[in-house]
């Protein structure tokens, strides 16, 4: 009997010192390159964000059924449900767009490649010195920002990695790193053309520039990220939504892995958003900085120069809605669009973030552009506002949230689907009638 208490009382003290070597490593001088993942699902390190994961490379749900929308739209012309011509014709108003869309990420990509997200997301944790409201507030500015002048995608695809990784060197709980990354990457969507590809295909009908469209846009634009905000703080970052921690451990700076890498990708990035601010053909400014990277890299760093970083799949997906889109307008779906819009500014918002919620931001906003009246900007503004702010709904919402669905599953985040559903339900109803308010109010006589 008391060898068996002595045994009992070994054990105990072995599983002891155990967990408290577990508990323990993260804090240790700094994080290695490899090692254990964190309670967040996240493997650690100092210089760059991981790399896919063999799984990542092979095709997903989401990467079939990007390609099936792309067959669905090939069918529609093949069987002429949708007329050659017109095809043609919906296909090249896109395509500068999708020029755009794959110089933009290619350009981001490589930015992360040079470890500048990484740089700045340690910088701002350790500017924060482990208080959460500091990192809360610095965290919404870096996402805003991003989203504004690199596009929503980049802000999905590339900074939501980054920021996950920084969970784990940091302890920070990952989940209100990921929904703040997400949500602004939809409500920080609306001030310039470039951040949403939405917003592009609005560009022309508008009749604005670059300066033009963040006149009227501004203040929808503040309206929705201060309801965003206080949501985030409310569902995500607050003691009792994040757990007990009172403070986190500030992170050790980022090892750069190359320093010309670096700051050319700094700079590059500095004279995008410039050029971006001055008006620049925004096509034109992403393409040569992305050539400006690729030779940048092709020099230094050959070796993670792939054919990865070419988003071929998500242009796919663009090409087949405009091909499925306009089919289904020549068999319905107009005149139930033009239904749900109306006449009125909150009513074309929530037509437009409801058919976000069901369909995609993308086939949404196309769809109710073309029920709108020639000349009727403001009703084109405002279902801008619901297909961009409105579409934190659902998975499938935007193009953006499902890529980030994917970024956070290949990094080992579970996200409650329940609170993702009900908690972006609140989002869009407050965030779309403040940011269509806001509109209105603004409005010139």
């Amino acid at each position: 009997m008391r060898r068996r208490h002595s045994e009992s009382r070994f054990r105990a003290r072995r599983r002891t010192r155990t967990e408290a070597r577990i508990a323990d490593a993260p804090s240790s001088g700094g994080p290695p390159d490899t090692g254990p993942t964190s309670s967040s699902g996240l493997t650690p390190h100092t210089g760059g964000t991981q790399g896919t994961t063999p799984d990542a490379r092979r095709p997903t749900v989401l990467d079939m059924a990007r390609l099936a929308v792309l067959v669905a739209g090939l069918l529609c012309v093949v069987t002429g449900v949708l007329p050659w011509r017109e095809a043609v014709a919906d296909v090249g108003r896109v395509g500068p767009l999708l020029v755009f869309l794959v110089a933009v990420i290619v350009f981001a990509e490589l930015v992360k490649e040079a470890d500048v997200f990484d740089v700045l997301a340690a910088r701002i944790a350790i500017v924060a010195r482990g208080r959460y409201w500091a990192l809360f507030a610095l965290c919404v500015a870096f996402a805003a920002v991003i989203t504004m002048l690199l596009n929503l995608d980049t802000t999905a695809v590339l900074l939501t990695p980054v920021l996950l990784v920084l969970a784990a060197r940091t302890g920070i709980p990952a989940l209100p790193l990921a929904m703040t990354t997400i949500w602004l990457a939809n409500t920080a969507s609306l001030l310039l053309p470039v951040s949403n590809l939405t917003n592009l295909l609005a560009e022309a009908r508008l009749g604005l520039s670059t300066h033009g469209f963040a006149a009227r846009m501004w203040a929808p634009q503040v309206a929705a990220l201060a309801v965003t905000a206080l949501l985030l703080w409310i569902f995500f970052w607050r003691r009792g939504a994040r757990g007990a921690q009172d403070r986190y451990r500030p992170p050790s700076p980022v090892s750069v892995r190359d320093r010309v890498l670096f700051r050319t990708g700094t700079v590059v990035c500095v004279l995008f958003a410039v050029a971006v601010l001055a008006g620049a053909p925004i096509a034109e400014v992403a393409v040569a900085s992305a050539v400006v990277l690729v030779a940048a890299f092709a020099w230094r760093d050959r070796s993670r120069l792939t054919f990865s970083l070419v988003p071929w799949q998500l242009a796919a997906f663009v090409i087949g809605l405009f091909l499925v889109v306009p089919a289904l307008s020549r068999y319905g779906l107009d005149e139930v669009t033009r239904a749900l819009a109306g006449d009125g500014g909150y009513r074309t918002a929530a037509a437009g973030a409801g058919l976000a919620n069901v369909v995609n931001n993308l086939p949404a906003y196309y769809a109710g552009e073309r029920v709108v009246p020639p000349g009727g900007r403001d009703a084109l503004l405002t279902l801008l506002i619901g297909v961009n702010v409105g579409s934190v709904i659902t998975p499938w919402a935007s193009v953006a949230t499902l890529l980030w669905f994917e970024t956070c599953r290949r990094h080992g985040v579970r996200v409650p689907p329940s609170k993702f559903v009900i908690t972006g339900a609140c989002l869009a109803v407050t965030a779309v009638t403040a940011a269509v308010a806001a509109l209105i109010l603004t409005a010139g006589p």
